[in-house]
């Protein structure tokens, strides 16, 4: 781990334990530091979450990202695939009535 990261990792280490010595159960949040601070930390360690991740405080998030994400955009497009049938369908006039398609009668 490079300078930068260790030393994001060790600000949110400190302040956990500041809080855990305050009574205060909970996770570093932003409003915990100045906003330079912040800036550093995202900078060297990414989104919060991640970086309190890398940190050690807070588990890593279980299964694959990207197959979730993969798995998400499947639902996302039969579901909308779905609904274009829907209005499809509703769009389609009955046979019978004004507008509809009129039957050619076979002659016989």
């Amino acid at each position: 781990m490079n300078d930068r990261k260790a030393e994001a990792c060790e600000r949110l280490v400190r302040k956990r334990e500041e809080l855990s010595a305050a009574g205060i159960s909970r996770y570093p949040q932003r409003s915990d530091f100045s906003g330079q601070e912040v800036a550093a930390i995202k900078a060297a360690l990414g989104p919060w979450p991640r970086a309190l991740e890398a940190a050690g405080l807070k588990p890593p998030r279980e299964g694959d990202r990207i197959a979730r994400n993969r798995e998400k955009r499947a639902r996302a497009k039969a579901r909308r695939s779905a609904e274009m049938r829907a209005d499809a369908a509703s769009a389609r006039p009955e046979a019978g009535t004004p507008g509809a398609p009129e039957e050619k009668e076979k002659e016989s």
